[in-house]
């Protein structure tokens, strides 16, 4: 797998690919000692990259933002969300294929190919 800086190169449009994404864990750190909030992290995370995507909830236009399946919105680093991508790759190609996705008739097919012992 290779990582590329979110800063050097972005991914096309409606790419789907792996973010590496930082942030701080919300809330007031002082109301359980053992919570994590208020603790930065650095993680992985599946997004679909988008040159030009509109906030459901506020109506808000960003450009260039990475989107995960909870519809959060993460831009570049560096840029004004809370949580920000520092790093993204492509997702690995299906088993036994050279494709990301099949949709589809092919889809049974591919699984029949990857799955041989498989009904």
């Amino acid at each position: 797998m290779e990582w590329i800086s979110a800063l050097d190169r972005l991914p096309k449009d409606s790419d789907c690919v792996m973010g590496a994404i930082t942030g701080r864990y919300p809330g007031d750190p002082e109301g359980d000692a053992d919570s994590r909030v208020g603790e930065e992290y650095w993680l992985v995370l599946p997004t679909y990259f988008h040159s030009r995507h509109v906030d459901e909830r506020t109506g808000t236009l960003f450009h260039d933002c990475f989107v995960d399946s909870d519809r959060v919105v993460r831009l570049p680093y560096g840029g004004p969300t809370p949580e920000q991508v520092t790093h993204w790759a492509e997702l690995p190609v299906l088993p036994g294929t050279a494709e990301r996705q099949i949709l589809g008739d092919g889809v049974r097919a591919a699984l029949r190919a990857a799955l041989p012992h498989a009904r």
